[in-house]
């Protein structure tokens, strides 16, 4: 069936998609590869925010406590906060700050988590967390301008309903970090953006007391966060794993739930972030890697700023060490880019969706189209995944009649590029080669090729208005178009019969004689 695409714009494309990205450690930023990593992403796709864990841990060395004259101070140091944030900025990304982990000297236990070890105990004391808390937000405040640090959303610990993260998953311990947190930051400035609870999928049962509780206490929430993921349990083999997916409209109901269930409670109306979001939980699940994955997640890029203000893709590069050093470059990590910033087809899916228009013209199951202020039509459409290991669709087609141009458009200029099993897939070519754990330089000149979309163009005619576009996919494609209405500007001597030179042949005499 050919959709009929309207010529009116039926809503906006928001950057909610974009609004966020994550990170691994925050240290992990001061590497030079980390940030030419961050930097191609920022040139292709353009996230607003970065958030990760591990602002306050012991790594980036904020608390640091000593001895003098006879008694323990604490002198609090930012010069890894500056070098990471200074970064961040010249990249034109600023911080979505996460407020964790407890730095071992402050914390009341010995509980950690992650190869990295982010301790994960409440404070021994309040006071004393209250004033790291009011200390690094006063020195972002002072170093980089208060009208610059209200657009920071700060948001307090990760997941505290999970024993891993938050010892003993005690919700009323996390309420009090909440409460101390939050208070601390609005006695830096009341207009600072602060927010949680931060809490893991399956965990929505959290959010209404916690609503309850700020409410009762009067504690400041400006935004509510949790996490949206949608894999089953981990089926271990060595430094990976296998896990069966839920369906991708899953992670939109995930999207929707807090505005739901908070719809009759005093934070009805918030901001809503998805600080994380993803198909797995773990950094070694090989459909991060896929073109699958890409086809998987495009109905959720297309569809989720509907739902949410924010949904924070985890995370943009495989720089990351949550379950120790990766032991190959392509290991089944979150990134949109591999070590070495090689180009997942996930990481297509989102800088198409950077050159989309704002204009929403239609959507659907497989599709969605936009329009740029130019006039200039985009149109993303993507496979059919099946989550129970079906055969995948080949061949799937969209048929669409696109409104392009106006009156005296003589023709349109199509510009096709795919990412699917077989291009624009640098994981096949990587499976391919045998999978080496560390390429050498021809292997990886190879996969950087490999990573790079299939393109096609040609020009298209108008046809009462319209353009008829037949796409065909292949399996597990995803694929933009850009069509552009021709402004034709070619010389009026210009002939492309003469290509080589030649003239062309005399006008033959019709035979007809006037005599």
């Amino acid at each position: 069936m050919r959709i009929h695409v309207p010529e009116t714009a039926s809503g906006r494309l928001t950057d909610a998609w974009r609004f966020c990205v994550g990170t691994g450690r925050f240290e992990l930023a001061l590497r030079r590869d980390y940030q030419d990593s961050l930097a191609m992403i920022q040139r292709d796709i353009g996230f607003r925010h970065i958030r990760g864990h591990g602002l306050l841990s012991d790594g980036v060395g904020v608390y640091r406590p000593y001895e003098y004259q006879g008694a323990t101070r604490v002198r609090h140091n930012f010069t890894y906060v500056d070098q990471v944030v200074d970064a961040y900025l010249d990249l034109g990304i600023r911080p979505f700050v996460e407020l964790g982990f407890m730095p071992a000297a402050l914390a009341s236990g010995e509980q950690t988590v992650f190869w990295w070890g982010g301790n994960v105990t409440p404070p021994r004391s309040w006071s004393q967390w209250a004033d790291l808390v009011k200390a690094t937000v006063s020195h972002l405040v002072d170093r980089y301008g208060i009208e610059q640090v209200r657009t920071w959303p700060i948001e307090v610990w990760n997941e505290p309903n999970l024993k891993e993260f938050w010892a003993g998953a005690d919700r009323d311990a996390y309420h009090r970090l909440y409460e101390v947190s939050a208070d601390a930051v609005k006695a830096v400035d009341a207009s600072l953006q602060v927010g949680g609870p931060a809490i893991s999928p399956g965990a929505d049962d959290w959010l209404i007391p916690f609503a309850e509780f700020t409410d009762g206490r009067g504690v400041p929430v400006d935004f509510v966060s949790k996490h949206a993921y949608t894999s089953g349990p981990a089926q271990h083999v060595p430094f990976g794993v296998h896990q069966t997916l839920a369906p991708a409209e899953r992670l939109l109901e995930q999207f929707a739930s807090p505005r739901e269930l908070l719809a009759a409670t005093a934070l009805a109306g918030l901001p809503v972030h998805i600080t994380e979001f993803n198909s797995s939980y773990r950094p070694d699940n090989p459909v991060h890697d896929t073109a699958l994955h890409a086809a998987y997640l495009a109905p959720v890029l297309a569809n989720g700023g509907d739902l949410v203000d924010s949904f924070s893709y985890w995370t943009f590069s495989d720089m990351f060490e949550e379950v120790g050093v990766p032991t190959s470059l392509f290991h089944g990590g979150f990134g949109l880019l591999t070590h070495r910033q090689i180009r997942k087809p996930t990481y297509h899916l989102y800088a198409f969706m950077a050159r989309m228009g704002e204009a929403v013209l239609t959507r659907g199951a497989d599709h969605l189209v936009t329009r740029d202020d130019t006039g200039r039509v985009t149109v993303l459409a993507w496979a059919p995944v099946d989550v129970t290991g079906g055969p995948p669709v080949d061949g799937h087609t969209v048929r669409l009649s696109i409104p392009v141009g106006g009156p005296t458009t003589p023709s349109v200029y199509l510009n096709r590029s795919s990412v699917s099993e077989e291009v624009g897939n640098a994981w096949t070519a990587w499976c391919e080669m045998g999978r080496p754990a560390s390429p050498g330089s021809r292997q990886l000149a190879d996969l950087y090729e490999a990573a790079e979309p299939a393109r096609s163009h040609r020009s298209l005619p108008r046809v009462g208005g319209c353009v008829e576009l037949d796409l065909v996919l292949a399996r597990h494609e995803v694929t933009l178009v850009e069509l552009t209405p021709v402004v034709d500007e070619t010389p009026p001597w210009w002939d492309d019969d003469r290509l080589l030179g030649l003239s062309r042949p005399a006008p033959q005499p019709s035979g007809r004689s006037d005599g």
